[in-house]
């Protein structure tokens, strides 16, 4: 994890534990740069991340602010490092249909930018939330950054192993969504009737210097998952 990265969770933690409210007013920057012991830049860094992840604003002028905008079980859209984070307070499991090494779909190879016949691990779940069906997920990982899953792995929290098991530093994330129809197999799969309508995310994470790592589908149950996008105006 990076510098700013963990003095970005810090300050998130210092949100929670001291329970701040909508507007309260954090340390401005030169106190956190000093608070911290790191330079101006990386505070500016860890303030970006967090702006982005709804959970402050800053005002020029006048300081940096508290925001609690997030309701109770919606999932941040324009998150880079799965749901479980935005669903604390929830019991989530997984359900794990198959864990394979394999050799990806041309579109998949491309996306992870992968030499011929290269294998990746292809990972498919069905994600669970209050012992609902919340999600089905199908992931493929290059086994250049991601050297090592097993079953029990994933069973967990597959982000928090990359991050503190791997040290995999996490950078952007490209998210592309549109609305499909449940197969049967996977309306069954969801407890709901072949056919009926599921938000559809595709996603591609990138590591820090910009290499590809994960290309995942997540299909949503229409009854179960609910989103919510902070945005910023400058």
């Amino acid at each position: 994890m990076l510098k700013y990265e963990k003095v970005a969770n810090q300050i998130e933690l210092f949100i929670k534990e001291n329970d701040l409210n909508q507007g309260d007013k954090l340390p401005i920057l030169d106190d956190l740069t000093e608070e911290f012991k790191v330079s101006k830049s990386t505070i500016i860094k860890a303030l970006d991340i967090l702006e982005i992840k709804g959970l402050i604003y800053q005002v020029r002028g006048s300081g940096i602010f508290v925001r609690k905008s997030h309701r109770s079980g919606y999932i941040n859209l324009s998150g880079g490092d799965g749901f479980r984070k935005d669903l604390e307070g929830f019991k989530l499991d997984s359900k794990v249909i198959s864990l394979e090494q394999m050799v990806p779909p041309k579109k998949v190879a491309l996306g992870l930018k992968l030499e011929d016949n290269e294998e990746v691990y292809h990972l498919k779940r069905l994600r669970i939330i209050e012992g609902a069906p919340l999600c089905l997920e199908e992931s493929y990982f290059s086994k250049k950054h991601v050297i090592y899953l097993n079953n029990e792995i994933v069973q967990g929290s597959v982000f928090d192993y990359l991050r503190d098991d791997l040290k995999i530093e996490f950078g952007f994330t490209d998210i592309y969504l549109r609305i499909v129809d449940l197969s049967k197999k996977e309306a069954e799969l969801m407890g709901l009737k072949e056919g009926d309508a599921a938000l559809l995310s595709e996603s591609m994470y990138h590591l820090h210097n910009g290499e590809p790592f994960n290309y995942s589908i997540l299909k949503y149950h229409k009854d179960q998952a609910q989103f919510f996008v902070p945005t910023s105006r400058y």
